[in-house]
């Protein structure tokens, strides 16, 4: 996977680092990492804010300064060696105030990326000479051939707290997924970030089609070791391994004694923003008809069953849970693909990708969480998907779980064929109720004749009633559609849960419909 270090050239002609400089003696894997968490883990959390130089804060650096900071696109590691890989580094300090430190290893050695100024053209800026080499940087991004042979374009992105981004073929940034999300979107406390802190970058071969990066994860309940080897592609995936080290109370208390231990911890989490889309109520003054980097939540059940949740902008904090024993995958897709949906020449949502969850193995008994805050414009992430297990890990032992992100158009792959393509939501005056039009589509919803039409199955929780469903043919778009009315209780202000299948006898045509509803 890996070439011997031999010479490392880390910026082409202008640096070459010697292997004795630094480098150490070591097999680097994922035991290497979690071995170190654990020691970690023993002692209580130190922030990389504190390491900060003054210069670099946010009282001395602020956005218009930081602008002029530009990565030297031909210092970038690898770039020298003409490897299938490059890797070019963010600066740290505005926004970015908590460095993080990078190493370079092969199959023997590994040994620490300092920070260098001369990485870095400072435009007008004059801090010559005022940043340790012991700094660290604020994240790295990965270059790669991804869409044409010869030109490294962006693959991905590492950045701030846990956060990273990747692109498959001809697609742009959208959503994100995070390494760790402790108790996100619960009411009675605040949320925990943990933050990536040390990197350990994979050297490759010159004919390599993966890269292959370790990491440490800390906060102030927990650190964890993380295995990723990225594989680039029409859909690129990242096949993670994860081992994670919970401290215990007193540990936790001499950084906050205010810190309860975690009431959800989430697994592969995925962060994504939607604000307004087809089956939005609450209309915003946008020449647009729709904005979103998600428009819904996809999840494959232990038990086989398929549901598609569309996703909305609610007008306060919503989270929803799904109880999701074994569950086989989840994502946040972007399923409409249609630049006319959109109209927006500047943002390409049309071209952002789906993040697919793939567990390996069997998690066991857990939850589905989806959690959705109110926004008023597409800046904000404001959707976040993850699994909380249910048996919680006990204070220093070892919790591994692992898993695959497809970071897809679903060009290459197709993860749920008979599916739900849109939702939209409005009022009947018949009944003085919210009508609910779904269409599916896909080759088995083709293959049903329009005189033998499907039957819709739908339910809602308490509060309020099903008073009219009903199934057509969508001549105009190939698809099946349901029409469904709910009419909540006169003065509820419960939110409403409610599902709808199409069946054929009592076989399940495609993927369940489920959403909720809240009262305006």
């Amino acid at each position: 996977m890996w070439r011997p270090f031999g010479l490392l050239v880390l910026i082409g002609s202008l640096l070459t680092v010697k292997v004795s400089l630094g480098a150490e003696s070591a097999e680097v894997n994922l035991d290497y990492v979690a071995q170190r968490a654990l020691e970690r883990a023993k002692t209580p959390f130190h922030s990389p804010r504190a390491d900060l130089p003054k210069v670099l804060r946010q009282d001395n650096l602020d956005y218009d300064k930081y602008r002029e900071i530009r990565f030297r696109r031909d210092h970038a590691l690898w770039a020298a060696d003409k490897l299938p890989f490059r890797v070019e580094f963010f600066h740290p300090g505005y926004l970015y105030q908590e460095p993080v430190h990078v190493h370079e290893f092969t199959l023997t050695h590994t040994q620490p990326i300092r920070f260098v100024q001369d990485f870095f053209d400072y435009g007008k800026l004059n801090i010559a000479n005022q940043i340790p080499v012991n700094t660290g940087y604020a994240g790295f991004r990965i270059l790669n051939a991804l869409n044409k042979p010869g030109q490294m374009d962006e693959l991905g992105a590492f950045l701030g707290a846990s956060y990273f981004r990747l692109l498959g073929k001809d697609q742009r940034y959208g959503e994100s997924a995070r390494g760790l999300a402790l108790d996100c979107g619960e009411g009675d406390r605040p949320e925990e970030f943990p933050i990536f802190t040390d990197w350990w970058l994979g050297k490759p071969h010159g004919d390599d089609n993966e890269l292959r990066l370790y990491a440490i994860l800390d906060s102030v309940s927990c650190v964890g070791a993380y295995e990723m080897v990225i594989r680039p592609g029409e859909s690129t995936l990242a096949s993670i391994e994860a081992v994670l080290y919970f401290r215990t109370t007193n540990t936790v208390a001499a950084v906050d004694k205010n810190r309860k231990p975690a009431k959800t911890i989430g697994l592969a989490p995925l962060t994504s923003m939607f604000w307004f889309g087809k089956n939005t109520e609450r209309k915003f003054d946008d020449y647009r008809t729709e904005v979103h980097d998600s428009d819904g939540l996809l999840v494959k059940m232990g038990n086989g069953e398929v549901f598609w949740r569309p996703l909305d902008n609610p007008t306060q904090m919503r989270h929803q849970v799904f109880n999701a024993p074994n569950i086989r995958g989840f994502g946040l897709m972007q399923r409409e693909r249609n630049f006319a949906a959109y109209q927006d020449l500047f943002n390409l949502y049309n071209q952002v990708p789906s993040v697919w969850v793939e567990p390996h193995g069997s998690w066991g008994e857990g939850d589905l969480h989806l959690v959705e805050l109110s926004t008023s414009y597409e800046g904000l992430d404001n959707i976040v998907a993850f699994w909380d297990p249910k048996n919680k890990p006990a204070p220093l032992q070892p919790f591994r779980f692992g898993y695959t992100l497809h970071f897809t158009s679903e060009t290459d792959m197709k993860l749920s064929e008979n599916k739900v393509v849109s939702t939209r939501i409005g009022p009947d005056a018949q009944f003085g109720a919210r009508q609910f039009v779904i269409d599916f589509d896909g080759p088995k919803f083709d293959a049903i004749p329009e005189d033998k039409p499907p039957q819709a199955i739908a339910n809602c929780s308490a509060g309020a009633a099903i008073v009219d469903c009903f199934v057509l043919r969508n001549t105009y778009q190939g698809t099946w559609r349901v029409i469904l009315k709910m009419k909540p209780k006169a003065g509820s202000h419960e939110a409403i849960d409610l599902r709808c299948t199409l069946q054929q006898g009592t076989n399940v045509v495609g993927e369940t419909w489920t959403y909720q509803w809240s009262p305006p």
